[in-house]
């Protein structure tokens, strides 16, 4: 990770901490000053937090970083200002938690300044839907708070802003999208595992199903779920539910289903290696990918470094290789990284991955191929001499 300060130093280089070409091109533009003085905030009309937001080891809520923020600017908020939280949060967080802070420091009494949520939505890597053209929604303690942080969005954005009912209904919003996705995954790696055991292939069985044109959202089975939203924030709706007396079993058996999808590719490949007479422990496995998400260097929650560990534990020889995230590989190269290597297991479908192809890993020495997100031919590996399995298929 880069330590914040020199992120900073970055910015003021109109460079970007992270890869992504768009954002690249427009900070090259950009007349945005950059600093991690908050006394710079008194100049500021409306003051946007956009901290992370994750948990505890026990999966609790970590609001560490939002108490922090809301902190170091309410000594200089000033009357009228609106402060806009756009971190992710279970509902409650903004007037339970953040706004006796902002009071507390600032001085000022409820009505003296506007808090709003407008939950951050940022897909990155995609091209198609930017910062610019998602829709966002907000919520507000006042009507006058409410119209005043639209006005602000739709100064900005390409895109129309819904208004939500309250605060909290604007904080559940995000957190609702996200289990809903984790739910949905959650369900087809359950089908995967289940399936796997059954010679069904569940990816052509998803495909077939997503050919009905109504009532049905095709999601796909992996090795594990990452990123800094989705196997966060149901913990989040699951910790609020169980402080005011329910507890979400379904949120809680997705959460728990999609945490033990690193387990089973590991099982994956050791079923396969047994079945070539060749045994985990001790063996030289090459992982794949070490980003949550293809063609980006953010590697927040992702579910190799899981992989990894168990392969440890089991007595393999991990190689990590991830092109975007060199600072945890352990080669300089693709070919470097399947040197010599038993198996292979693709955790991330980087398109420097997608190229693979059987008489490549064969050249290499590679017996297993574990494909951790079905991104390559299933056919084409199957009519070669290497062990290949996907998840679910």
């Amino acid at each position: 990770m880069i330590p914040i300060r020199k992120k900073i130093e970055l910015l003021k280089k109109k460079k970007s901490p992270f890869r992504d070409e768009k954002v690249s091109h427009e900070f090259s533009h950009t007349e945005i000053e950059f600093t991690t003085s908050p006394v710079s905030v008194r100049e500021a009309d409306i003051i946007i937090v956009c901290v992370p937001t994750p948990v505890y080891d026990d999966h609790t809520p970590n609001l560490e970083p939002l108490e922090s923020a809301a902190k170091s600017i309410a000594p200089y908020l000033r009357k009228g200002g609106l402060v806009v939280i756009e971190s992710t949060i279970n509902p409650g967080v903004s007037e339970d938690i953040v706004l006796p802070i902002l009071k507390k420091g600032s001085g000022l009494r409820g009505g003296e300044f506007y808090l709003s949520h407008c939950p951050e939505r940022i897909n990155p890597g995609d091209t198609t839907w930017t910062l610019e053209s998602i829709p966002r929604v907000v919520g507000s303690l006042t009507e006058d708070g409410l119209k005043k942080t639209i006005d602000f969005y739709e100064s900005i954005l390409k895109t129309p802003v819904r208004a939500m009912g309250s605060l909290k209904e604007a904080e559940a919003v995000k957190v609702v999208e996200n289990s809903f996705r984790d739910v949905n995954i959650a369900f087809v790696n359950e089908l995967a595992m289940s399936f796997d055991r059954l010679g069904i292939d569940v990816v052509n069985v998803i495909e077939g199903a997503a050919t009905k044109p109504f009532s049905f959202m095709p999601h796909f089975p992996g090795s594990g779920v990452g990123g800094h939203c989705i196997p966060v924030d149901p913990y989040y709706l699951i910790s609020y539910g169980k402080q005011n007396g329910f507890a979400h079993h379904f949120l809680s058996l997705a959460r728990k289903i999609n945490n033990y999808m690193p387990i089973f590719t590991v099982d994956l490949l050791d079923k396969e290696l047994r079945g070539k007479e060749m045994r985990l422990a001790g063996s030289k496995v090459a992982v794949l990918g070490l980003s949550y998400k293809p063609n980006v260097d953010d590697t927040r929650e992702s579910p190799s470094f899981e992989i990894i560990e168990i392969l440890k534990s089991r007595g393999a020889h991990p190689v990590p290789y991830d092109p975007y995230a060199a600072q945890f590989s352990e080669a300089e190269s693709l070919g470097e990284a399947v040197e010599g290597v038993v198996a292979v297991i693709i955790a991330t479908a980087h398109k420097e991955f997608l190229s693979i192809t059987p008489e490549y890993l064969l050249r290499k020495g590679v017996r297993v191929l574990i494909d951790g997100r079905n991104c390559l031919p299933k056919e084409l590996f199957l009519t070669s001499p290497l062990s290949y399995a996907g998840i679910g298929r």
